[in-house]
């Protein structure tokens, strides 16, 4: 890291905030940007607030000292009083009352313009916002830094799965499935209701499962899902009774990535899980709608990412577009390709 590059001198910066209320995948897209300033400043400790429910997904990360939950309206009553204060805070976000919080306890805030001359002639740097769609997702928030002198350390996504974690997804899937089925495969059928667009039908999962089974008969797939999806996952399951377990509804996230970490291959429409696989690094099968193309979200610097665009990714696209024009054929021939290059043990000890 060149310091003379840097607006903001290593010895004046020790203690920093970040601020980025989102979901589990923004959250988890901003973290090549929370890693860049731990790498341009050594001694930082560097404090992450988000959603109360999502802000777990940095929890153990190595370059993050502490997490918190905040949301617009618990931060109109923070700040106020002596307590933590900062040398530096970097908001990811247009909410006035968060804002408003890193301003009374950070000393030189950072955040895009916030189109209120006032607002933003009080931050110490207020950076012109990127156009929508015009950079992958991860560099639309690297592009906050960049006036900064802060530069990439990676656009890789990150999570930490701890070894306790690890341990009980082990002995979970042991105590589930004694003989190791190859492969293990997860799925996850389903988007937040406000993005149902990126929904893969059901039936062309179905078709898809049938067609794993027909090639490896020791397969089993993990039904991965909220309480939202818990009677499509289910059903889905129960059409591959004793090839599949349903675990929507019934995991905490964290249990859910440890799971996802035992995969042999992760098969997906874009959603907060997708990108948790995203940073594990494991082989996936992404499935992404034209309106929110693999270029503009798919894992970046992953080993083993198969992505599999909508036919109309950069043509004639709405929210309306199904995602019904992904055929079954176009999955089959990337899980095909990500087994075949990321075979299981018991997979390669078979052929």
């Amino acid at each position: 890291m060149n310091e003379t590059r840097l607006l903001i001198p290593p010895r004046d910066l020790r203690s920093a905030l970040v601020v980025n209320v989102s979901r589990i995948g923004d959250t988890l897209l901003a973290t090549p940007a929370i890693r860049a300033i731990a790498a341009a400043y050594p001694e930082v400790e560097i404090t992450c607030l988000g959603h109360p429910k999502r802000v777990e997904v940095l929890e153990h990360l190595p370059f993050v000292h502490r997490t918190g939950g905040i949301t617009k309206n618990s931060a109109a009553l923070r700040g106020w009083l002596p307590g933590q204060r900062y040398d530096a805070a970097f908001v990811f976000g247009f909410d006035r009352g968060l804002l408003a919080y890193a301003l009374r306890v950070a000393g030189k805030v950072a955040a895009f313009r916030q189109g209120d001359p006032a607002l933003d002639r009080k931050l110490f740097r207020a950076v012109e916002d990127p156009a929508p769609q015009s950079r992958h997702a991860v560099l639309m928030r690297m592009a906050l830094l960049e006036p900064l002198g802060i530069a990439s350390d990676g656009l890789y996504l990150s999570y930490r799965v701890t070894e306790e974690e690890s341990a009980w997804a082990r002995s979970a899937l042991a105590t589930a499935h004694p003989s190791r089925p190859a492969p293990l495969v997860g799925l996850q059928i389903a988007s937040f209701p406000t993005k149902g667009y990126r929904d893969w039908p059901v039936d062309r999962f179905e078709a898809l499962c049938a067609r794993v089974l027909d090639r490896w008969p020791k397969a089993h797939f993990f039904v991965f899902g909220g309480n939202l999806e818990r009677d499509r996952a289910r059903a889905l399951a129960d059409r591959f009774a004793g090839s599949a377990t349903s675990w929507a509804g019934k995991l905490t996230l964290r249990q859910t990535a440890a799971l996802m970490n035992v995969l042999d291959l992760y098969v997906g429409v874009d959603t907060g899980p997708t990108h948790i696989m995203g940073a594990l690094r494991r082989p996936m099968v992404p499935l992404y709608h034209c309106h929110s193309p693999s270029w503009m979200l798919a894992p970046l610097g992953h080993p083993c990412c198969y992505p599999v665009d909508h036919p109309r990714a950069g043509g004639d696209c709405t929210t309306e577009t199904p995602m019904a024009e992904i055929t079954v054929d176009r999955v089959w021939a990337k899980v095909v390709e990500a087994l075949a290059a990321n075979p299981p043990q018991e997979i390669r000890a078979a052929t």
